[in-house]
């Protein structure tokens, strides 16, 4: 098999690029967070897109911080461009922890974390201090929410320093149990505002 070998000039002179191999993650939008009771992204407000552009929507979570002590993070979807935040979810949700001094850890599903069809919010994290260095980090993936097909999959991974003084490690997955297209979603926090922090969208092209 052939070498292929380039120089300089050979880059210099490509004017495209093969769409393969262009960036696959765009940033759509980014919100901070300045005691906010709610941080919304809803598709044709304010730049965002959250319909058939992308695939796949990956929110990322920067330094979450919040009000109140002992506060989780949440999420809520809706159909009708955030008129309601109540789709009914099935979730599944498991943490990982382990404390400051190493002599509490474990792995346990929390089953008052997650959703039987339950059309209120769902915890992302558990248990958000607010010392001035604790805060939360993470993921979340939404899989083709303008489908008109299917239920609408998601599932997110954080981490977060817990007001006891754990590192608790979270991992949530579930699926909006509706055909209609998802249009916006709504993050909060479960008791107080979110005092400070980042969401990023991005959008996905297809593989």
């Amino acid at each position: 098999m052939a070498l292929v070998k380039y120089n300089n000039n050979s880059i210099s002179a490509i004017t495209d690029v093969d769409s393969s191999m262009k960036g696959a993650m765009t940033l759509i939008k980014e919100q901070t967070a300045s005691s906010s009771s709610t941080i919304n992204f809803v598709d044709g407000t304010s730049d965002v897109v959250l319909d058939n552009t992308y695939p796949i929507y990956l929110f990322k979570f920067i330094n979450i911080h919040p009000e109140t002590n002992n506060a989780e993070f949440v999420f809520n979807v809706s159909i009708d461009s955030g008129s309601n935040y109540n789709v009914a979810k099935t979730t599944t949700w498991v943490q990982c922890f382990q404390n400051e001094a190493g002599n509490s850890t474990g792995v346990e599903y929390v089953t008052a974390h997650d959703l039987a069809q339950g059309t209120g919010t769902q915890i992302i994290n558990y248990n958000m201090g607010t010392d001035n260095d604790e805060n939360l980090s993470g993921e979340l993936w939404l899989f083709n929410p303008s489908s008109t097909t299917y239920a609408k999959h998601f599932m997110a991974r954080t981490n977060n320093t817990e007001a006891s003084g754990y590192s608790i490690d979270s991992l949530m997955a579930g699926y909006a149990n509706t055909t209609s297209a998802l249009d916006a979603i709504q993050f909060s926090a479960s008791t107080g505002d979110i005092d400070a922090g980042t969401i990023k969208l991005y959008g996905i092209k297809d593989s």
